[in-house]
């Protein structure tokens, strides 16, 4: 399990799907659910954060060449 400094966004995916697959599975581990869910919404906030980061990024890049006109 990667840290939110390492972290890519692909990876915070896949980590995601993986435990989705987990708490989808027959041998749920209750023991492990709340960690799971834990996990999951972090880098579900990690992932959001990325895509509005990354938004705001190519927008100031468009609007650079925009003003170039």
């Amino acid at each position: 399990m990667s840290t939110k400094k390492g972290l890519t966004y692909k990876e915070a995916v896949a980590e995601i799907e993986e435990i989705m697959v987990k708490l989808e599975g027959d041998d749920l581990d209750v023991d492990e659910l709340s960690k799971d869910v834990s996990r999951a919404a972090f880098l579900i906030k990690y992932c959001k954060d990325k895509l509005r980061n990354t938004e705001e990024e190519v927008n100031k890049i468009i609007e650079s060449l925009d003003d170039d006109k």
